[in-house]
C-alpha cells in the first residue's frame, strides 16, 4: 500500500478560502457589485494559486519570494473585504475575514521560518 503524503494545511485553507471567495463574488455580482466582485475574485483566488506555485519553487529564495507575493495578495484581499464590510449595501464578509486571519498568520510564519533556514 502506497503511503499518502500528509495534508498540507495552507494548501487546504487557501483552496477552501478561494471557493468561499467565488461564492461571495457570485452574491456580489447578483447585487450588481461588479467592480469589487472582480477585485476579490482576482486577489482572493490568487492566494491559493501562489501557495500552490510555491510548492514547486526552484530554490528556497524562490519559495520565499512566492510566499511574499502571497502575503501581498492576502493584504489586498483583506482591504477589499474591509471595504465591503464598511459599505452598508454590501453583504457581510465577516466569515471571509475570519477565514483569512489564520491564513495570514500561517503565511507570515512560513516566510519567517523559511528566512531563518536560508541563513
Amino acid at each position: 500500500m502506497e503511503k499518502q503524503p500528509a495534508p498540507n494545511l495552507i494548501l487546504e485553507l487557501t483552496l477552501e478560502f478561494a471557493v468561499a471567495i467565488i461564492l461571495y463574488a457570485e452574491v456580489l455580482e447578483a447585487k450588481r457589485k461588479f467592480v469589487l466582485s472582480n477585485q476579490l475574485l482576482k486577489s482572493g483566488t490568487s492566494i491559493g494559486a501562489n501557495v500552490r506555485e510555491a510548492q514547486n519553487a526552484e530554490s528556497k529564495a524562490d519559495f520565499i519570494h512566492k510566499f511574499k507575493i502571497t502575503a501581498k495578495e492576502v493584504e489586498e484581499t483583506e482591504y477589499w473585504l474591509i471595504l465591503c464590510q464598511r459599505v452598508p449595501s454590501y453583504p457581510t464578509p465577516e466569515h471571509l475575514l475570519e477565514s483569512l486571519s489564520p491564513i495570514k498568520k500561517i503565511i507570515s510564519k512560513i516566510i519567517i521560518s523559511s528566512k531563518s533556514k536560508l541563513r
